[in-house]
């Protein structure tokens, strides 16, 4: 079993409660609008980051970390990347890709809005973290934890910042 701590959009802004909610996790995902490096090497100190640059993202972090990125956890393949829509409304920069490649789940940020959906065409699990940074309209900053076992990914949390 594998537990993942996944927040998005934290726009170079840290906070210490990363550390606590993620100490737990296996690895820590990022879906874009990182920031800055500094701050993917704050997270890289609590546990293993896998991440994808964001819009907002310069030089130093697309050099890092790619804009889409394809990897299987247990034995759910997952597809990650910043702008990615949601079921029904998937971004066309990467629908091709995202029905191609047809992951089990697919991991998006950008909109700052946590969502959680299935989309029953794909047979895929989408998850938006929300924004854990505090650039932005949303009113609550969010952090989400969940875990994978074998082919199951279970025990989702959300976790409000405020």
């Amino acid at each position: 079993m594998m537990k993942i701590g996944l927040l998005s959009d934290t726009h170079g802004y840290w906070d210490d409660r990363y550390a606590d909610y993620f100490g737990s996790c296996d690895e820590i995902w990022h879906a874009g609008d990182i920031g800055s490096s500094h701050l993917a090497s704050s997270l890289e100190e609590i546990k293993p980051l896998r991440a994808v640059y964001g819009n907002i993202d310069g030089y130093p972090v697309r050099t890092q970390y790619p804009k889409t990125a394809h990897f299987t956890v247990e034995e759910v393949p997952v597809m990650m990347t910043h702008i990615g829509g949601y079921p029904g409304r998937y971004d066309p920069g990467i629908r091709k890709e995202l029905y191609e490649t047809r992951p089990r789940l697919f991991v998006a940020g950008h909109s700052h809005i946590l969502k959680v959906l299935f989309d029953k065409t794909l047979d895929c699990l989408y998850i938006n973290p929300g924004a854990a940074g505090k650039s932005g309209f949303h009113q609550v900053r969010t952090l989400v934890r969940f875990a994978i076992e074998g082919e199951k990914i279970k025990d989702l949390e959300v976790i409000e910042l405020g």
